[in-house]
Formats: structure tokens, sequence, C-alpha cells
């Protein structure tokens, strides 16, 4: 029976994490739908625009048409990740009876894989960088901004020629795929979620990992033909995987705001029936010391 009873209270959500729950479905839901990690590979396929090569058109792109170019450089991961972060946080809070361990770990994982990214993403560096270029007013002064400009496109260059990663965006990728495998195998063990969304989050993970692991031994001439057949895949199950759970975190977030009022009551009446049995032991009590009759 003990181990029955604590099987059954780790497959039940706390109700004072609803709060939680419900940002946390919302943050994922539009994650996997309004600001997929693939988003600026969508935009650049539909605008029929290809990104630049050299770093005068970068800068370029950014004085004509800043939203193209901010999203090019991916400055949308940005908010991707942000929301990310707040569906680890609340993963764990769904998951963490399960396996405590397991979750302290993903969520520690994910959490500093957005940090890196955070750190890593040069959106905004490359937009101020333009913005001096277009102001200097000698050569020197350009042939620095362009040299401060390649610099910054070497630390990220998922949307450059090549789709090389540069190390914070690799080690990034590497951090949250670990995370989002270690908390899909958890999902596994619990019926909080169900196993389809738990094998839709494998999956994604598997690729992104896959990419991880032969991007390091494969010759760089071939890495972006590595990123085209593995991140697009990786990035449609990410999709789906945000998706279903933001449907199913929102949905624990409302279940536990209607069954707490219940839950309430039922304390409220407990504690009423105890304060009566009490009660009247103590009148039971006193009329046997007093010698009164009993009523």
């Amino acid at each position: 029976m003990t181990t029955m009873n604590q099987v059954a209270r780790a497959e039940t959500p706390d109700s004072e994490w609803k709060s939680l729950y419900k940002v946390g479905g919302v943050a994922a839901l539009m994650a996997g739908a309004l600001f997929r990690r693939n988003l600026a590979a969508e935009i650049g396929l539909f605008s029929q625009h290809k990104p630049p090569v050299t770093v005068s058109n970068w800068f370029a792109l950014l004085q004509s048409n800043r939203l193209l170019g901010l999203a090019t450089l991916n400055i949308f991961d940005l908010v991707n990740y942000a929301l990310v972060g707040l569906m680890f946080l609340a993963l764990y809070a769904a998951l963490r009876r399960v396996n405590r361990s397991y979750m302290t770990i993903a969520t520690a994982l994910g959490l500093v894989g957005i940090a890196v990214y955070f750190a890593s993403n040069t959106a905004l560096s490359m937009l101020s960088l333009s913005d001096q270029y277009t102001a200097a007013t000698t050569d020197a002064q350009r042939t620095t901004l362009l040299a401060a400009g390649q610099a910054m496109l070497a630390i990220n260059r998922f949307s450059s020629p090549g789709a090389h990663p540069g190390a914070g965006g690799y080690l990034s990728l590497l951090l949250i795929a670990v995370a989002g495998m270690i908390t899909s195998v958890v999902m596994l063990r619990s019926a909080v979620f169900n196993r389809a969304t738990a094998y839709v989050g494998i999956l994604a993970s598997v690729f992104d990992l896959a990419y991880c692991i032969a991007f390091a031994f494969v010759p760089a001439i071939d890495s972006e033909l590595l990123a085209v057949c593995f991140i697009p895949a990786a990035g449609l199950f990410l999709m789906i995987w945000h998706i279903l759970i933001g449907r199913r975190l929102y949905q624990l977030g409302r279940l536990e705001e209607k069954t707490s009022p219940k839950q309430s009551s039922s304390k409220r009446a407990e504690i009423r029936a105890t304060t009566i049995r009490l009660y009247r032991q103590l009148l039971l009590r006193l009329a046997t010391v007093s010698g009164l009759p009993r009523m």
C-alpha cells in the first residue's frame, strides 16, 4: 500500500505549482507555434532571401531591412530560448516526483545551455557594428569595424554559409539536447505525460545529438550538408514536442485550478468534523469528572 501511495503521489502534480504549469504551458505553445528554432530559415524561404556572404553585405542588409537582417541572425531564437527556459522550469515542477535527480540535472543543463546561447547570439552586436560602419568617416574605421563584424560572425554562424555553429552555438545546442533527452526519458516513467510526447522529445534530441556528434568528426567542408540533414528534422520534432508539452502543462494548470477549491472544501469539512468530535469528547470527560449524567 505504501508503494502504491508513493507512485500515486509521483504521478499527481502539486496544486501549488498551477501558476507555473500555466505559464510554462503558454511559453511552450508560443515556442512551438510562433518562435520556432528554424524561424529564420522559414523567413528566408518565403522572402527568397539568402544569407549574406561577407560582413559588408551583412551591414548593408541590417541598414536596408533591419527586421530581416536580425531575423537571419536568429534574433527570434533569444525569445524561443527564453520561452523554453520557462517550459523547463514547469517540467521540473511536473516531473520532479518521478525522478528528482534526473529532473534537476536536466533543468540545470537546459538553463545553462540557454544562458550560453544568450551570451553567444550576435544579432544585436552586429546591428550596433552596422550602425557604426554606416556612420564611419574613414577607411581605417571601416576596416576595424569589418574585422569586428567578422569576429562576431565566428562566434555563432548557424545563419551563415557553412552553417558553422561556433563554440557558443555548439555548446548550447548540445546541453539543451541532453536536457531534452533526459526529460523525455523521465516522461516515459510518468503518467503525467503520454508516451507519444516522450517519444517525440526523444526523436528531437536524437537528431540534435547526432548533429553534435557528427559535427566533431566530419570535415568542415561538409558541415553545411550535415546541418541540412539533421537540424530541420530536429526543429520539426521540437516544434511538435513543445506544442504537446504546452497543451498538457496548461491542462494541468487548469485541472489544479478546478480541483483546488474542492480540496479546500473537503479540508474544511474534515476540520469541522474533528472539532465537533473533540468537543464531544471534552463534554464527556467533564461529565464523568463532575458526576453529571452524560448527554
